[in-house]
């Protein structure tokens, strides 16, 4: 049995779960967030949590018996919590503003650029003098963040010599050495 799927999901003050129609539905002090599960697996209350139960053995119901237990506790913390993404621009010139859902990107190209950000993610800027520009993004939806964080990361991405581009604030860029100086060969 999947260790990920036996798990429990522990359901914190404030948090309603509902499970009708092969459709779950979690609300919460910050939101509500829906995920459809395949026809068969069911929840089962238990020491204040809940567990979920695959309808057979076959393969493909093993296979998701973890993957929806893991979407609906990442729904749980979500709408309880919520989620934070942090991510660095490093470079000589690089800037970003926040303007309601539209975030300008300045990335050394020859021009500016655009990024619209989904309504259910929040974005802020940040820029102190001396330090590198900071990009913050928060939801309630885990998948729509990492989504979003990576297409931003994705029109720069860190390059290995210098190290400049868009970057997580807590990701470690593997530098390479450059050329070497060619002194000694002919």
């Amino acid at each position: 049995m999947s260790r990920v799927g036996r798990a429990l999901i522990s359901i914190p003050q404030g948090v309603k779960f509902n499970f009708a129609q092969h459709e779950v539905t979690v609300k919460g002090p910050k939101g509500e967030l829906k995920q459809t599960l395949e026809p068969g697996f069911e929840f089962d209350q238990q020491d204040g949590g809940l567990s979920l139960r695959r309808p057979s053995d076959q393969k493909r119901h093993r296979a998701l018996h973890g993957l929806y237990r893991a979407l609906v506790a990442n729904m749980v913390k979500g709408v309880s919590e919520g989620y934070e993404e942090t991510l660095e621009l490093v470079g000589v010139g690089y800037r970003a503003e926040a303007k309601g859902q539209v975030l300008e990107l300045a990335l050394g190209y020859s021009h500016q650029i655009f990024f619209v950000v989904p309504p259910e993610i929040k974005v802020s800027t940040e820029s102190a003098k001396g330090q590198n520009p900071k990009i913050m993004l928060s939801g309630i939806d885990k998948q729509l963040l990492g989504q979003v964080a990576a297409k931003i990361r994705g029109l720069r991405p860190p390059e290995p010599y210098k190290g400049k581009g868009v970057r997580y604030a807590t990701e470690q860029v593997r530098r390479k050495a450059g050329k070497a100086s060619g002194k000694g060969k002919k």
